[in-house]
């Protein structure tokens, strides 16, 4: 029985060094995005101070919380055997929960994961034990408080951040302007002496406070003296900001690489817990069970040594750091969790990652009213003088930035500030929540979420928060099932979860590399919305224009023909796969008719109208050809869904035998727009001439079919429905590679067509 106990100790430290992995991954994105997201140095300088800050707040830290210990569950009423099942458990669902995260994109709170799976697990187990021995009450096992001020925490840490970030960022504004250099000769030496001493403070007061070295003396000291040591801070700081400023050094940077260090310090020296203060809970508990409890057995030896305070070896808390730092430098999933969040904040318009939403629809329309009516008491005077400063026009931001250096210095110095304010009145603020919420706030003050993006970018916002109250349920809920299998299990249901999990996070991985291969194919739209000369603008925007239209008429072939054969065959499942199909391909065209706006909007202004028309034609067609497809699906689906009667042996014939001549027309078609090879596709346009007559005698057979009362009415009038929309396939294909031949072409010379 202890091998396997052993066993479990060993796996748990496998899957802590994954999780450290993933969590990194997934809380990176808190100290690095402003830094990444204003360009403030180069992105391996910026990882390399992140990665110094990561190290020394993991070796310095002893802040192993003692919620994974006795925080959520109260040891001293659990077995041996009993902490076991908590903890593999938990670690389990924590690994797949924060990769699911992870790869969709999406930070999340490591701090929340966990409690919420401590808490999921020891429910699960209380009721068993409750249901078993009546003396003990849920609780006498369960404690909740420290549960219900992390959702607390959670309701007012997004609103508070949110709202300062607005406040802050919008006096920062008013104070430096968009052309900030304009306006730092007197004002960056106060603001760099405010930031600066924030930071230290900051990390002072959070990253450093239970920090191994920090004796209690240390920390009284601090506490009594806070006043004094935050004002010789300030008087220091300000006068060497304002040296550094006569030697001409760019103090928005130092601020925000200092501030980088400080928030990746203080996430390792605190966060800690998250990723491996669980497994640690688990090998205490094991340690403590073969020094003493062997004679009792796991079952009935009481895990009491737990409710002692958590004491770290170094050799853990080295190690933790290594991996972390590892993951930092490795993870492709930490950049791409960065990319959701700088995305969101970003100054400019472009690619949006999110859709539209009523929710945000009605809370951009209640903000436009809102500002209207503020707008209407504010004398003329001050909205011009306010307007001189909000000049975007006007903003100082590197090349291939997403906002300013003011913008990631507020960021970094208010949610340095809030989270040392949180910990200082002992809330159990989370780092994911503020970081993000600040740069969502100084984003919307800086006028970033625009009339054609606030909408996206608010459904981004909704998106992110949903998922951090998504990640609660969903900890609590599958650790408390994996809980019960476990424990009703035994070992075969521990191997077999271990197994799934791998299973889980194999898989995981490769759909993250597929996904992100896919990703590669819009990099020509990124470089196409950043790139100012005029030249390679249309260059790119033809190459993607041919690339968008080859994967429309890719859906009209496979989805055509999908609906086609099924209906033929009454296949509901594959009519039902098309019109799922067409649903999602709606959203992708009208986002790419949103991009494609942005993009050409890029144009010079003879360009757009030599080029313009041809290019929206194109997307109209394609537009109309996957709605065909869905008018033709529809019917079809309703028709079979129902069992009614199916297609005679003349129609299936009928149909069947123009089918295969329609669906190589439109791979003839795709093959030209794909290759940008239009010479000769008088064959094509011939071809689909032909076609619509020979749809055009079917239809006029069927209506003498139907007014001869030799056919089932309901039936033919999907059938003519069918014929009808087949038609419109051929014309609009058709008419999409002559007006993709157009766009794609350097001269207006045009062939003679019919």
């Amino acid at each position: 029985m202890e091998t396997i106990y052993l066993g479990i100790v060993i796996f748990l430290f496998m899957l802590a060094v994954f999780d450290l992995i993933v969590g990194v991954s997934n809380d990176a994105v808190n100290f690095l995005q402003s830094a990444v997201g204003a360009k403030v140095a180069s992105f391996r300088t910026i990882l390399f101070i992140a990665a110094i800050g990561i190290f020394v707040g993991a070796a310095l830290s002893n802040g192993m919380m003692d919620i994974a210990r006795h925080g959520i569950y109260q040891p001293q009423h659990f077995y041996f055997s009993e902490i076991m099942c908590i903890v593999l458990a938990v670690m389990l669902t924590d690994v797949v929960l924060l990769d699911v995260f992870n790869t969709l994109g999406l930070p999340t709170s490591t701090t929340v994961s966990m409690v919420f799976e401590l808490l999921g697990g020891t429910f699960a187990l209380s009721l068993i034990k409750v249901y078993n021995d009546s003396s003990v009450g849920l609780g006498d096992l369960i404690n909740t408080d420290k549960a219900l001020s992390v959702i607390m925490a959670i309701f007012v840490s997004v609103a508070i951040a949110f709202f300062f970030g607005i406040l802050v960022q919008w006096l920062a504004r008013i104070i430096f302007s968009f052309n900030y250099t304009k306006y730092m000769k007197y004002s960056i030496a106060l603001f760099g002496g405010v930031a600066t001493t924030s930071i230290i403070y900051f990390m002072l007061i959070k990253g450093l406070k239970e920090s191994s070295f920090m004796t209690s003396e240390y920390t009284t000291w601090i506490h009594e003296n806070t006043g004094m040591i935050v004002l010789a801070l300030f008087v220091f700081f300000t006068i060497l900001t304002q040296v550094l400023y006569w030697c001409k050094v760019n103090i928005f940077k130092v601020i925000v690489l200092m501030g980088t260090f400080a928030l990746a310090l203080a996430f390792a020296g605190n966060d800690l817990v998250n990723f491996i203060g669980v497994p640690l809970a688990g090998y205490s508990a094991y340690v403590d069970y073969m020094a003493n409890g062997t004679s009792a057995g796991p079952d009935g030896f009481l895990m009491k040594s737990l409710m002692g305070s958590a004491k770290t070896e170094w050799y853990f808390l080295l190690g933790a750091g290594a991996v972390m730092v590892y993951a930092l430098y490795t993870s492709k999933k930490a950049h791409n969790v960065i990319k959701t969040s700088v995305d969101l904040a970003r100054q400019d318009e472009g690619e949006e990652s999110f859709g539209s939403t009523p929710i945000a629809r009605t809370l951009v329309r209640f903000s436009m009213n809102l500002a209207n009516g503020i707008s209407k008491i504010t004398p003329d005077s001050t909205k011009q003088w306010i307007e001189t400063r909000f000049r975007k026009d006007e903003a100082i931001i590197a090349d291939g930035a997403a906002f300013d250096l003011v913008r990631a210095s507020v960021n970094l110095v208010l949610a340095g500030l809030l989270i040392a304010l949180g910990t200082s009145l002992k809330l159990p603020l989370s780092t994911t929540y503020v970081t993000f919420m600040v740069a969502m706030g100084t984003s919307l003050a800086d006028r970033a979420w625009g009339r054609d993006s606030a909408v996206f970018r608010i459904t981004g916002v909704l998106s992110v928060i949903g998922g951090w109250f998504i990640t609660a349920g969903a900890a609590f809920t599958i650790c408390f099932f994996v809980t019960i299998i476990i424990h009703f299990g035994g070992t075969i249901a521990i191997l077999a979860l271990i197994a799934l999990a791998v299973f889980l996070l194999i898989r995981s991985q490769l759909n993250f590399k597929k996904r992100k291969a896919r990703e590669k194919e819009n990099e020509d739209l990124r470089k196409l919305l950043k790139t100012a000369d005029k030249t390679e603008v249309l260059s790119l925007l033809r190459k993607h224009t041919g690339e968008e239209l080859t994967k429309v008429l890719d859906f009209v072939i496979e989805n055509f023909e999908r609906t086609a054969t099924s209906f033929l065959h009454e296949n509901l499942r594959g009519l039902r796969r098309a019109t799922g199909a067409v649903k999602f391909e709606k959203q992708l065209i009208k986002e790419m008719k949103r991009t494609g706006t942005l993009a050409i909007s890029r144009l010079d202004n003879k360009t757009i109208l030599e080029k313009g028309l041809y290019y929206y034609q194109g997307n109209d067609f394609a537009s109309e050809l996957v709605y065909s497809v869905g008018r033709l699906c529809e019917p079809c689906l309703e028709h079979v869904d129902n069992n009614f009667k199916p297609l005679d042996a003349i129609q299936k014939g009928e149909f069947g035998e123009i089918e295969d001549s329609i669906l190589q027309l439109l791979k003839n078609c795709r093959q030209r727009i794909a290759d940008n090879r239009y010479e000769g596709m008088e064959t094509e346009i011939r071809q689909g001439n032909e076609l619509n007559g020979q749809l055009s005698h079917l239809k006029r057979e069927e209506l003498q079919r139907i007014q001869g009362q030799s056919s089932n009415i309901k039936v033919s009038l999907v059938y003519l429905t069918m014929i009808q929309e087949a038609q419109n396939i051929v014309t609009y294909t058709t008419n999409l590679m002559k007006v993709s031949r157009k766009f794609q072409m350097e001269t207006e010379e045009t062939l003679s067509l019919n």
